[in-house]
């Protein structure tokens, strides 16, 4: 397998097979991230990606069971090739269970559902999807690219597809600011498209990125520990699913899991805990740069 730059991939793919289909991420202005932001986007030949599937089966043996093609946004790739890529690593690794890509609704937008249906049928399992908040104010000053009606259209066609959806919540990108509106519109906004999945992350600055250079002047303010903490129980609290809850991430302060709504009781109580506990007791945003 041959891989350029770093290579990133959502947790819960840690133990699948990455397999680059794209290089970068077509949109990378995302005032947050810096994973791509020196790296120019291209969609690498499919018999390029072909051949490392070719590789991965000479060296992984045919029992491979779950495929991620990163990079960014790898669903904007035209149908016609990602099904081609699909299909084949289907051949390869007739054991499969799962396979995966990046997909934010900027790039959704451009596929029909008659082609997320082709891709599902090709074998495409799952689309992680980056919608960090639900709140336009919060969407516009982090420039997604997309708007929260826009989530939940192209949220609404995916799952018309029969694909799964991750879909990713970034507990305090608004700031203290905007921490009531993004709690509430977030939630409002994945009850309106249930994705199979709702993953918490804390927003950490990135150096290099706008946003950090705006918290380091003094524009944009960080959510302390227990800010952080009561943000995520308003966005609980207003969440009503169904869906899965996960917060499967190092930069949390919260440990909360839980099928909502089934769950939802214990996840607040959770929090009501860990809200009670000294703010010192909890690693400080500031000293997890990176």
């Amino acid at each position: 397998m041959r891989y350029e730059g770093t290579v990133y991939r959502p947790p819960s793919e840690a133990e699948s097979l990455l397999i680059q289909a794209t290089i970068g991420c077509p949109h990378n202005k995302c005032t947050f991230c810096g994973m791509y932001r020196t790296t120019k986007f291209r969609i690498r030949p499919v018999s390029d990606i072909k051949e490392d599937l070719q590789t991965a089966r000479n060296y992984h043996g045919e029992k491979v069971q779950s495929i991620f093609f990163p990079d960014g946004n790898t669903i904007l790739m035209k149908t016609d090739q990602l099904e081609e890529i699909l299909c084949y690593a289907q051949e390869m690794f007739p054991y499969l269970k799962r396979m995966t890509v990046y997909g934010s609704a900027k790039y959704l937008k451009l596929k029909s559902l008659k082609e997320l249906r082709r891709l599902k049928a090709a074998g495409l399992t799952r689309i992680h999807s980056g919608m960090e908040s639900g709140d336009d104010e919060v969407l516009l000053r982090i420039r997604k690219g997309f708007t929260a009606a826009e989530m939940i259209e192209e949220g609404l066609k995916v799952r018309g597809a029969g694909i799964e959806l991750s879909e990713y919540i970034l507990i305090g990108i608004g700031g203290r600011e905007r921490t009531y509106e993004h709690a509430i519109e977030s939630a409002r906004v994945l009850n309106a498209f249930t994705p199979d999945f709702v993953r918490l992350r804390t927003y950490v600055p990135w150096k290099g990125t706008p946003l950090y250079e705006d918290h380091l002047q003094g524009h944009f303010h960080l959510l302390t520990p227990h800010e952080a903490l009561e943000e995520t129980h308003l966005l609980v609290a207003n969440l009503a699913g169904p869906f899965q809850l996960l917060s499967d991430h190092v930069s949390n302060f919260a440990w909360v899991n839980g099928n909502i709504p089934k769950d939802k009781p214990e996840i607040l109580e959770t929090l009501n805990q860990l809200l009670s506990l000294p703010e010192n007791k909890f690693s400080q945003v500031d000293s997890r740069y990176l």
